[in-house]
């Protein structure tokens, strides 16, 4: 028969996982030649009826080695020498009770050899073939066989040494080849690691670059149209400005007077309505320049007060006094805040509420936006940041990536997500600069300094 199979842990290899299975055919193999042996050829010294129990024995125990094998276990693993044992009073009384020395059944010691090669250490199976060797020795005495041949134990024996020898020596080899094989394996799938992860993160980068491109394009094409729309309005806002000038100096009534005052004034709602736009459409330029962080912010509400759902918002905006001027690149600040705004206004149903603070905190300048809409998904927070990432049915998903890209790349601060549930979303803009960090800390006041609405 066979050894039992290993202590549980397996190798990378997979070498003992393998011989477990191969224990178990064996053992399955060596019962199943046995009854056959026993019962369909016939044998004149075999005492059938024992023989039959013993090989009984032999397939509970493959049975118990077969379950345990199921369930990713070995029977009996921490008594390799028990089993040995165990298998060489098995083989030796299936030749006691067979044809003793000459018995078939003395093969079966090969085949526990070969597997407690495979499965242990050169000791273990030096000490198994001691045990064999005992085993079939003691039927040199048997009362069963009162002539043996000496010559057959001394072939017998040397046999089983050569085998013992040779099998340890080949599954040496073998179990090499197989740990070789596992390195190189382990290696392959940490390179193939390694390759899809290089391809994701050039794939990533490869898209924000992509989103960079179609946002600074998008910004173009509006640059343009708006330049167009404030040359061909502005023409026509001339002439008629000129014309009311000209009626103002003649002689009129108080009604007429009064007309044209209003004409004027709205004209020149108009105009600055255009310059505004054609601030805004301008080529963005990147050099930096000393700013107040609350004209920057005022400049971002004017620009968002012509978007279409302000109306019915309320914007409070509470602006800490005595924060230092901020060296940055205005125009980004000002495109970071006004996406920042734009969102909440999305975010937020009509009658709805944002609120806009300053504050400088260990040496940076913290300005927190935030809306009393409906929040954003637990399950989507991770990807807000991503480009093309949007909870908006008609939205782009660039707003925020571009924000956090000008933030971290451009205007060396950052931007976070500070909070989000039902009630609303709050982010957080932190900016700073030499003066700023050399500067005490400046709390936001607890009452709204402004409303724009």
């Amino acid at each position: 028969m066979t050894t039992s199979a290993p202590p549980a842990s397996r190798d990378p290899s997979g070498w003992e996982l393998a011989a477990e299975t191969i224990t178990v055919r064996i053992r399955w193999f060596g019962v199943l030649v046995g009854y056959l042996l026993v019962n369909l050829v016939e044998r004149p010294e075999a005492h059938r009826p024992t023989i039959n129990a013993i090989l009984t024995l032999g397939a509970l125990y493959a049975l118990l080695d077969t379950v345990w094998s199921l369930r990713k276990k070995v029977f009996l693993e921490r008594l390799p020498l028990a089993i040995s044992l165990m298998e060489a009073v098995f083989v030796g009384l299936l030749c006691f009770f067979d044809q003793g020395l000459e018995s078939p059944f003395r093969f079966y010691y090969f085949l526990s050899l070969l597997v407690c090669a495979i499965r242990y250490s050169p000791a273990t199976t030096a000490a198994t073939f001691v045990l064999h060797s005992l085993s079939f020795g003691a039927l040199l005495i048997s009362p069963r066989h009162p002539y043996p041949e000496v010559s057959s134990l001394f072939v017998m024996i040397v046999s089983m040494g050569w085998v013992a020898w040779a099998c340890t020596a080949l599954a040496g080899l073998l179990k090499g080849v197989g740990l070789q094989l596992g390195q190189l394996n382990s290696e392959l799938r940490e390179n193939q690691s390694h390759l899809e992860e290089r391809i994701s993160q050039r794939t990533s980068e490869l898209q924000q670059s992509q989103a960079l491109v179609v946002q600074q394009e998008k910004q173009a094409a509006f640059g343009l149209l708006a330049a167009g729309i404030a040359h061909e309005v502005g023409n026509p806002l001339a002439a008629i400005s000129s014309l009311v000038q000209m009626l103002n100096r003649r002689p009129q009534d108080e009604y007429t007077r009064e007309k044209l005052h209003l004409v004027d004034d709205q004209l020149r709602r108009i105009q600055r309505t255009l310059r505004e736009l054609v601030d805004f459409s301008r080529p963005a330029t990147t050099q930096q320049s000393l700013c107040d962080i609350r004209e920057i912010i005022e400049a971002a509400l004017n620009i968002a007060k012509y978007y279409k759902r302000t109306k019915g918002k309320r914007i409070t905006t509470r602006y800490a006094v005595g924060i230092p001027s901020l060296r940055t690149v205005r125009d980004q600040l000002v495109q970071v805040f006004l996406n920042l705004i734009l969102n909440a206004m999305d975010a937020t149903d009509e009658g709805g509420e944002i609120e806009i603070s300053t504050e400088l905190t260990d040496g940076w300048i913290v300005c927190g936006i935030r809306d009393d809409g409906h929040g954003i998904p637990q399950d989507k927070l991770a990807k807000v940041f991503q480009p093309y990432f949007t909870t908006k049915e008609t939205g782009t998903g660039l707003g925020l990536f571009v924000c956090r890209h000008l933030m971290e790349l451009s205007l060396k601060g950052r931007i976070e997500l500070a909070g989000t549930s039902p009630a609303g979303t709050a982010f957080r803009v932190y900016v700073t600069c030499d003066n700023v960090r050399n500067h005490p800390d400046v709390a936001s006041p607890e009452q709204a300094v402004s409303e724009v609405s």
